[in-house]
């Protein structure tokens, strides 16, 4: 069924003013300012006044599968469920592993990634997890990459962590150059997603492999770089060379008393220190673990990041005065163009409809469409998960 949304104030993510989209099968098939259909039973009208329409949310950096466990088996965190991510604007994710490589497998995570697909919001994923070497699902992150679809780069790797495998500049050298490779023949962007720890070492050990081989620095995507405010001062000085950074949504205010930044404050600062905004993004770490650690790196408390605090974030950034399609870029086009997602993250003609209505003055979210399919309308879900 074809579907025509009227007259709706549409940012692209720049803002294109008030249009009317004609959405046919998975794709946005028009945009215009007055669309008139006559003669056709199967359309859908739906009355975009007073609404905000903004491309579908990017969450690329989710435990879909559930994460945790550093606690013992009880802390393994659940898996995602389709409706967090709707009731949340979010019509993409890309899914990660994260600490436990051995229990949570490239298999068990592809399978979710599939069963996300057929509930109907697109989904990703990374081949790995926090180990090194990496434990891929065909046994090379190249092989990987080529022959399996969603999979679309290579981590999350993490380095400067207690809990990681401590690799050196020559092993995440060869995972870039495998994830470069892999990505290149597949058509893909082959990004190595990268957590980044609260070690005083930072980001030094990507910094070592660009200054000494012939990787770009474009090659990585560190995550978690708000997460103390000495890592955020190297993340500005990573930006500036001209890396790409990611600020983590999913918070406890137990970080922020330690010095977490804030992720509205830390775009703010970003621009003020010169970093262009299509270097940024927002991921959620949904489902992943937030855990406590005292200083003998003993496990004291866990919480669990949510996907809503995309969202949320998102919002905060309006409110704390950063302009609406400078917001809009962290979680819509910017990491579409940082993880090679070329139908993703703008209302264009030809691209997936993947579409979020805003009410105006509010900016609650009331419908969520993906792939052309009405997940949510009017704040009531349409679409629920195969078990909710």
């Amino acid at each position: 069924m074809l579907k025509l949304i009227k007259q709706a104030k549409v940012y692209q993510p720049e803002y294109a003013g008030v249009k009317d989209i004609l959405i046919a099968d998975k794709r946005i098939a028009k945009i215009s300012d007055n669309i008139s259909i006559s003669h056709c039973d199967s359309i859908q009208v739906i009355d975009g006044t007073g609404k905000v329409l903004v491309p579908g949310f990017i969450d690329g950096h989710v435990h879909i599968a559930g994460g945790g466990g550093e606690g013992g088996f009880h802390t393994r965190t659940p898996e995602l469920k389709l409706t967090d991510a709707t009731q949340s604007g979010v019509t993409t994710v890309v899914g990660v592993i994260g600490t436990d490589g051995t229990t949570r497998t490239m298999t068990n995570l592809i399978a979710k990634a599939r069963m996300l697909q057929e509930e109907g919001i697109s989904c990703y994923a990374h081949t790995g997890s926090y180990q090194v070497p990496v434990r891929t699902l065909t046994g090379k992150i190249e092989d990987d990459l080529l022959l399996v679809d969603l999979l679309i780069g290579a981590g999350e790797i993490a380095i400067a962590d207690h809990r990681s495998s401590q690799p050196s500049v020559e092993e995440l050298a060869r995972i870039a150059s495998q994830a470069r490779i892999g990505g290149m023949l597949a058509g893909k962007k082959g990004i190595v997603n990268i957590h980044i720890g609260d070690s005083s070492s930072h980001l030094s050990l990507i910094d070592q492999v660009v200054e000494e081989t012939d990787i770009p620095i474009t090659q990585f995507y560190p995550t978690h770089i708000n997460r103390t405010r000495q890592l955020f001062e190297a993340g500005i000085q990573f930006a500036k060379k001209g890396g790409y950074v990611d600020f983590t949504t999913s918070t406890i205010p137990k970080f922020l008393e330690e010095g977490e930044v804030k992720c509205s404050h830390a775009v703010r600062e970003m621009l003020d220190a010169g970093v262009p905004i299509e270097q940024m993004t927002f991921t959620s770490d949904a489902q992943g673990s937030l855990p406590d650690f005292n200083k003998k790196g003993e496990l004291i408390g866990l919480k669990v990041g949510k996907i809503s605090s995309l969202y949320e974030a998102y919002l905060d950034t309006v409110k704390n005065g950063i302009d609406t399609a400078h917001a809009l870029k962290l979680v819509t086009s910017n990491p579409a163009d940082i993880l090679g997602l070329s139908n993703k993250g703008k209302v264009e003609e030809g691209k997936d409809a993947d579409i979020v209505l805003l009410e105006e003055d509010t900016m609650e979210i009331d419908a969520v469409i993906a792939m052309g399919q009405i997940m949510l309308e009017h704040k009531e879900i349409v679409v629920k998960g195969t078990f909710e």
